[in-house]
């Protein structure tokens, strides 16, 4: 079988073909491309590959398409994966937790663990004064175990593009 499946609500079972896994490979390493070079690309007229692609994004395959910036060029020089650690475990402490750590605008990524550590966090800051700003704002959210700051020195890989399985 070379399909993946993709279950949605009005049909769980569809599968993505290969024409499919190819949209997404274009897409994800250049969204502006026009309907008309995304379907040269896989092999399509617009018209079917537009289709395709609406079908992607209503299925939740496609979530959004974006602009990706530089952080140092815009002054987020500083990169932080923060682990926290509670005391507490209940649904009403996460629930609090999840609300203020999703509304910090500094933490680009936010993930419940397993193991000894809770939560991570992936954190952008502009500078060391910045981060301790943040770091308070975080620590005030709710009672905290532990929170173990850890400073990236060099960016070596980061990429945004899944690796869509062939099959």
């Amino acid at each position: 079988m070379t399909d993946l499946a993709i279950p949605t609500a009005t049909e769980p079972n569809r599968r993505l073909d290969a024409i499919d896994r190819k949209i997404l490979t274009v897409l994800q390493q250049d969204a502006s491309l026009s309907v008309a070079e995304i379907g040269d690309r896989v092999g399509l007229s617009s018209t079917p590959c537009w289709k395709r692609i609406q079908r992607l994004e209503a299925d939740g395959v496609i979530l959004r398409r974006v602009a990706l910036v530089d952080q140092n060029k815009i002054g987020l020089g500083i990169t932080v994966f923060v682990s926290v650690e509670s005391a507490d475990h209940s649904e009403a402490w996460l629930r609090k937790f999840a609300e203020a750590v999703s509304a910090m605008p500094e933490v680009m990524e936010f993930y419940r663990m397993a193991g000894d550590v809770d939560y991570m966090l992936r954190v952008v800051t502009a500078d060391m004064q910045s981060y301790d700003v943040f770091y308070k704002k975080l620590i005030g959210a709710v009672p905290l175990k532990n929170v173990t700051s850890r400073f990236a020195m060099e960016k070596i890989k980061s990429v945004t593009s899944l690796p869509v399985p062939a099959n």
